[in-house]
């Protein structure tokens, strides 16, 4: 079964057609990223996977379910259950702790938190000894994995990264990559990022990239950032 299943997703602005019935799909504990340049659509897509913005047409199935024919509340049920999201920005909420961040899906969802996942997440993230900090009190890097543990919470089906290395130095960037392809062992959630980085790009088992609104190529990178980058200059030239 996909974890995620794209087909035929359009989506426009004004008069510009930025999704021009892109598809792709992504198998149960898969790991890929997206690639193209500034326009092409990459972020739009992801954030319409998350069932955060509407498509204008198409379908987009997580876990079996097509998240654009829910309703708004539905959908962002759905999300907290099924979908980890992770943005450049690290979106965590200031005046919360580190595990009542990574505690806020199943606050909103009304649930109980689950302190022994909470602390496997906490050890495998490297932020023992962190639980109580603010977000203030943490370097990028930190943030970044508080918001990593965040969306895994759950045990969702998929993870959707959007830029995750963006605000981040080469050194907290490549540990970002070292954590996400171990999560992907361990923990099974397919996981789909956007990058502008050939070593992040790297790390995932399948890149692929989108020109014209429209899936255009895929490859296995093989952990080779100068495959990523020939790949990408070939299909833009």
């Amino acid at each position: 079964m996909e974890a995620l299943k794209a087909t035929d997703v359009h989506r426009s602005y004004a008069d510009c057609k930025v999704l021009n019935g892109f598809s792709l799909t992504l198998e149960e504990g898969g790991f890929a990223s997206l690639m193209g340049p500034s326009g092409s659509g990459k972020s739009t897509f992801l954030h319409i996977a998350a069932g955060l913005i509407d498509a204008d047409g198409g379908h987009v199935e997580i876990a079996g379910e097509d998240i654009l024919l829910k309703s708004d509340s539905a959908a962002a049920k759905f999300r907290r259950r099924n979908i980890g999201v992770v943005f450049q920005a690290y979106n965590l909420l200031p005046s919360l702790s580190v595990s009542d961040n990574i505690l806020l899906p199943v606050r909103l969802d009304h649930g109980r938190a689950d302190k022994t996942r909470l602390a496997e997440l906490i050890e495998k993230l490297g932020l023992k000894g962190s639980e109580k900090k603010l977000p203030g009190e943490l370097s990028g890097g930190e943030r970044q994995r508080v918001a990593i543990a965040r969306a895994l919470y759950p045990k969702p089906a998929v993870i959707l990264a959007d830029e995750p290395t963006g605000n981040l130095d080469v050194h907290s960037s490549r540990s970002i990559c070292e954590i996400l392809k171990a999560l992907n062992s361990t923990e099974k959630s397919a996981i789909l990022l956007v990058t502008h980085d050939p070593v992040v790009a790297a790390a995932a088992k399948t890149v692929h990239f989108i020109k014209d609104g429209r899936l255009a190529s895929s490859f296995d990178p093989s952990g080779d950032p100068a495959a990523v980058s020939a790949h990408y200059l070939e299909t833009y030239r």
